[in-house]
């Protein structure tokens, strides 16, 4: 009698999750349909990189210069390539914002203008959000591209023959200091770096030893 039981509750179950799966309950219910229920990410939910504007320092003792402004920007899932991405990216690096924009109008290819728009939409922020007075006050300190979303398609051959082909989409990231850009570092020799190889042989240690 039990199993009888069980039997018809189950019956019962599949036919109610086949009608709400269809969209046709056979009774009045206060489960929504499934096709109702918002199963994407939040709308406001933003990434690591930008929850760095909400960023809180301690109050400044007086007389300690005046912390500058700082602003992250990014743009996600564009449709380019992050190795060519790259080499416009490292090309701003360390430059005023205005020579960058300036830099970036006269590059022809297609993610300079992505870089230029991220860039106009983070100078517009640093004024409207992050009180910079000057909005040419501004220096690129960090400008780097990141990997994104990759699908893989099939490309079909000849004679049944097939290849794996990527489309490709990269993440670009930005980072806006208050200020003039500090100055360019001085390139380093071969024995600069000889003598940082000797250091960093000698800073090595055994772990787990006394």
């Amino acid at each position: 009698m039990a199993a009888a039981a069980m039997l018809g509750g189950a019956a019962r179950l599949w036919s109610f999750f086949n009608s709400v799966r269809t969209g046709r309950l056979l009774a009045p219910c206060s489960v929504p349909l499934l096709s109702n229920i918002h199963t994407s990410a939040s709308l406001g939910d933003i990434g690591r990189w930008e929850k760095k504007n909400r960023m809180v320092y301690p109050p400044q003792q007086p007389g300690e210069p005046r912390r500058p402004a700082e602003i992250y920007h990014c743009r996600r899932h564009i449709k380019y390539s992050k190795d060519k991405m790259w080499y416009l990216a490292k090309l701003i690096r360390g430059m005023s914002i205005d020579q960058a924009l300036a830099q970036l109008e006269f590059n022809d290819k297609k993610g300079a203008k992505v870089i230029k728009e991220v860039l106009l939409e983070a100078q517009e922020m640093a004024v409207r959000k992050h009180n910079v007075e000057f909005r040419s006050n501004l220096h690129i300190a960090e400008s780097f591209s990141g990997k994104g979303h990759y699908l893989k398609r099939i490309r079909y051959h000849g004679k049944g023959f097939f290849g794996i082909m990527d489309k490709v989409k990269c993440h670009y990231f930005v980072k806006l200091v208050e200020g003039p850009p500090p100055p360019p570092e001085k390139p380093k020799t071969a024995l600069d770096h000889a003598k940082e190889y000797v250091q960093q042989l000698r800073n090595r240690t055994i772990t787990n030893t006394l």
